[in-house]
């Protein structure tokens, strides 16, 4: 089902199909530099399981993000629930394949989340965060129209959030 559609993508509800595709962008150790370490082939399973929970509990989750002229899954993208210096927010996150870097495809998905969560998920503001040496995601961010929020610690790390909101 798709959920959001852009100019060159659509966003939609991951489901245990996508296993292979999104493996990987998830246990590639370049693209998922800025976590701890890339995921395994299980922990891919229970993310793909935790986002579909997040579907019923929430309305949204990270989608997979597809290729209009293609089908191809080449990330994920979408608003979770995560907790930032002690307060449950709606966050947009993003993982797109090192193949599709640099051709804008995360700040187009981000930004369809973002309106998403304004326009139908009545948000008014919505958070971005990640370590602080993350600079190519607070790009992102930023381009979407996110500014600093705070800087607080997560798991050991420090960790920048970012946040725009409803105008």
């Amino acid at each position: 089902m798709n959920m959001i559609e852009t100019k060159r993508l659509y966003l939609r509800e991951l489901s245990i199909e996508d296993l292979d595709d999104l493996s990987e962008i998830l246990m590639d150790s370049e693209t998922m530099q800025y976590y701890p370490q890339p995921f395994s082939k299980e922990k891919v399973k229970g993310w793909i399981q935790w986002n579909m929970e997040s579907y019923h509990h929430h309305g949204h989750g990270l989608w997979g993000v597809a290729l209009k002229n293609s089908d191809q899954l080449v990330g994920d993208c979408g608003i979770t629930m995560q907790e930032i210096d002690g307060e449950t927010v709606p966050e947009i996150g993003y993982h797109i394949h090192k193949d599709y870097w640099n051709k804008g495809y995360a700040s187009e998905a981000a930004l369809a989340c973002k309106q998403y969560a304004f326009n139908k998920l009545g948000y008014d503001r919505v958070y971005s965060y990640t370590t602080l040496n993350n600079v190519p995601s607070q790009k992102v961010a930023e381009k979407i129209g996110m500014e600093t929020y705070k800087v607080f610690e997560k798991n050991g790390e420090q960790q920048i959030a970012q946040v725009a909101y409803k105008k």
